[in-house]
C-alpha cells in the first residue's frame, strides 16, 4: 500500500474530514474523524504535509500536529475555494485543501504561537470594549440632548454629562430619565475601567518585547500599534519585500489593469482590517501634528500634504510605515529620523 504524503483537513467543531493522497496523487483515505479521534489518527500517520484553511482553531490544531512531526500549512479560505469541484460539502472541501496545499504558487499563513494569539486576544477584547463604550456614549448624548443638555465631542467631555446625571438636584432631568441614564453611566464607567486594564496589559507586553519596542520608534506607531504588528506578523521572511506586507494589510491600490494599461483605484481594503485601521489612524495623527506645527520629520510627506487631502496622505504614510515595519522586523535596528522640513 502506498504511503500517504499529503493530507487535507476540513476543520469543524466536532466532525473533521480528512483526505489523504500518495506521491502519485492517488487517494489513500477519505474519512470523517471526531474531535477525540484527531490526534490519535495523526499519531499513526508518518510525517507528512498537512493542509488546513486558516480559520477558528486552525492555529491550535497546527501547533498540535507540528508537535507530532508533521509539516502544517495554513491557507486563506478564499484561495482554496477555486479548487472545490462542483457542489460544496466536507469531502469536496478536504479534497480541495489537499490539492491547494501542493500548489507552488499558493500563499500560506504563518502559524501563530500561543503568546501571539494571547496578545491579539487582548487587542480584540480592547477593540470590542471600545466599540461598546462608543455605543454607550452615543446613547447618553442622544438621551440627554432630548432634554437640551449637550457637551463637546470626545470621551473626556462625557464626564460633564456624567456629573449632571449624578447631580440629583439638577432639575433638567426627570426622575425616570435619570434612572435610565444612571444605569448607562455605571456601564460606561465599568467599560472605561476594563479598557484601561486591557491597555495596561498591552503596554506591559510591549515593554517586554524587543521587536515591539523597536517598531515604536517609527512615527505614527505607538505601543498599541507596535504590539499588534509584532503579534500578527509571525515571520517577516514570508514577505519578499515591504510592499508585500503593505498589500497583505490592504494598503495598496486596487488594480483593474489590462492590455498594458495600468488602472489603479482606491485601496483594496483586503487583508487585516484591524492593522490597516491602526496604521491609518496613527498616520493621521502624524499628519495633523505636522499641519499644526508646520513641520514634519518626513521630507516626502510635506509634498504630499501640500498636494493631497489629509486622508489620502494618511494612507500613503501608513503604506510607507508598513514597509519600514517589514525592514525593521527582518533586518533589526530602529528607525532613524531624517532632518525636519516644512510641512506645507
Amino acid at each position: 500500500m502506498s504511503e500517504v504524503i499529503t493530507i487535507g483537513v476540513d476543520l469543524a467543531k466536532n466532525i473533521f474530514q480528512v483526505h489523504g493522497i500518495d506521491a502519485e496523487g492517488a487517494v489513500i483515505f477519505c474519512r470523517q474523524l471526531r474531535r477525540t479521534q484527531m490526534l490519535p489518527f495523526f499519531k499513526k500517520q508518518p510525517p507528512c504535509l498537512v493542509g488546513m484553511e486558516a480559520c477558528a482553531t486552525s492555529h491550535h490544531w497546527a501547533r498540535q500536529l507540528i508537535e507530532l512531526g508533521h509539516e502544517v500549512k495554513l491557507m486563506p479560505p478564499h484561495y482554496v475555494k477555486p479548487y472545490v469541484k462542483r457542489n460544496k460539502n466536507d469531502m469536496a472541501d478536504a479534497e480541495a485543501i489537499c490539492e491547494a496545499v501542493t500548489r507552488p504558487t499558493m500563499r500560506f499563513v504563518s502559524v501563530k504561537s500561543m503568546e501571539q494569539q494571547s496578545v491579539l486576544m487582548l487587542h480584540r477584547t480592547r477593540n470590542l470594549l471600545v466599540r461598546q463604550r462608543t455605543m454607550l456614549i452615543n446613547a447618553i448624548r442622544a438621551h440627554m440632548a432630548e432634554f437640551g443638555i449637550v457637551a463637546p465631542g470626545g470621551v473626556p467631555q462625557v464626564k460633564k454629562l456624567l456629573s449632571i446625571i449624578a447631580d440629583t438636584d439638577d432639575a433638567r432631568l426627570p426622575p425616570i430619565a435619570r434612572t435610565c441614564l444612571e444605569s448607562l453611566a455605571r456601564h460606561f464607567l465599568s467599560l472605561h475601567q476594563e479598557i484601561h486594564v486591557a491597555e495596561k496589559h498591552i503596554h506591559a507586553w510591549h515593554r517586554s518585547n524587543d521587536a515591539s519596542r523597536r517598531l515604536e520608534t517609527i512615527p505614527g506607531i505607538g505601543p498599541i500599534i507596535a504590539s499588534a504588528l509584532t503579534a500578527s506578523i509571525t515571520d517577516p521572511e514570508v514577505f519578499k519585500n515591504g510592499r508585500e506586507l503593505a498589500a497583505w494589510i490592504g494598503l495598496v491600490p486596487r488594480q483593474n489593469s489590462t492590455g498594458g494599461k495600468q488602472r489603479l483605484g482606491k485601496i483594496s481594503k483586503q487583508g487585516d482590517q484591524y492593522l490597516r485601521w491602526l496604521l491609518v489612524a496613527g498616520a493621521m495623527s502624524v499628519i495633523l501634528h505636522a499641519k499644526r506645527r508646520g513641520t514634519t520629520n518626513l521630507p516626502w510627506l510635506a509634498n504630499i500634504i501640500a498636494r493631497k487631502p489629509a486622508k489620502v496622505a494618511a494612507v500613503a504614510l501608513a503604506n510607507k510605515n508598513a514597509r519600514i515595519v517589514w525592514a525593521l522586523l527582518r533586518q533589526g535596528g530602529t528607525y532613524e529620523k531624517p532632518a525636519t522640513t516644512p510641512a506645507i
